[in-house]
């Protein structure tokens, strides 16, 4: 979902570090992006849990994390959408 650059075929000799490098260097937006989602998202979950319905059952902790992947596409979705959208302009 990112703007992510294309990168080469890795080569046979190019050692595992080299290549998790080279992974990383082409997609650190977007990885950064991800991991904060992720964390932003778990912690409302998590807040929502302790707190808010604290007499709820596990099984509710479980579907606020689900519910994070549904909220994951839509908000990049509309992020991009959006992006488009000014671009136009």
């Amino acid at each position: 979902m990112t703007d992510a650059e294309r990168l080469d075929e890795s080569d046979a000799d190019e050692s595992l570090a080299d290549r998790v490098r080279s992974h990383v260097r082409g997609n650190r937006t977007g990885m950064v992006q991800d991991l904060a989602f992720a964390v932003v998202w778990v912690t409302i979950a998590s807040l929502l849990y302790d707190f808010l319905f604290s007499t709820s059952p596990q099984w509710v902790l479980y579907m606020f994390m689900l519910a994070g992947i549904p909220a994951y596409f839509g908000f990049f979705i509309s992020l991009e959408m959006a992006r488009a959208q000014e671009s136009d302009r």
